[in-house]
């Protein structure tokens, strides 16, 4: 089975301005002024989901591809919901991470709505940000 290494650097630069660093691309990220940043940046909360609906869209765009289906174009909106008191350590209960999210795609492609809704299924079956915003995946935290 081949795997594919993903690598992403990061570093705190001023006040809450990280830098981001993959391949040759770099990247902010930041607090809006009224949390304490400069706004530099999206959020990284806002960043799970561009990484969500890039995923959609781009895996959208090679199963039009491979199945010669003339997608004029794919618009896709994330949104959800979470406790802000958690993750502010203000409170135990609950979670850190977002309570629900929603994908909202809109297919530009001669396809009835169900056909687009089982297009929507499949993206999300082969969608590797989907798959690890829904399941579990190990993560572990290395002190250098």
């Amino acid at each position: 089975m081949p795997l594919k290494n993903v690598v992403v650097e990061a570093r705190i630069t001023d006040g809450f301005t990280i830098e981001t660093k993959a391949r040759n691309h770099t990247l902010y990220i930041d607090q809006p002024e009224e949390g304490g940043g400069k706004d530099k940046g999206p959020t990284p909360l806002e960043y799970l989901f561009f990484s969500l609906a890039g995923c959609i869209a781009t895996i959208g765009k090679i199963m039009a591809k491979q199945r010669g289906i003339d997608m004029r174009g794919i618009d896709v909106k994330v949104e959800g919901n979470l406790d802000i008191d958690v993750l502010m350590g203000k409170s135990k209960d609950g979670r850190a991470g977002f309570r629900d999210v929603k994908v909202i795609a809109k297919i530009d492609a001669d396809m009835t709505k169900e056909e687009k809704e089982k297009f929507l299924e499949e993206i999300d079956e082969r969608c590797p940000i989907s798959d690890n915003i829904i399941n579990t995946t190990p993560v572990a935290f290395v002190v250098e």
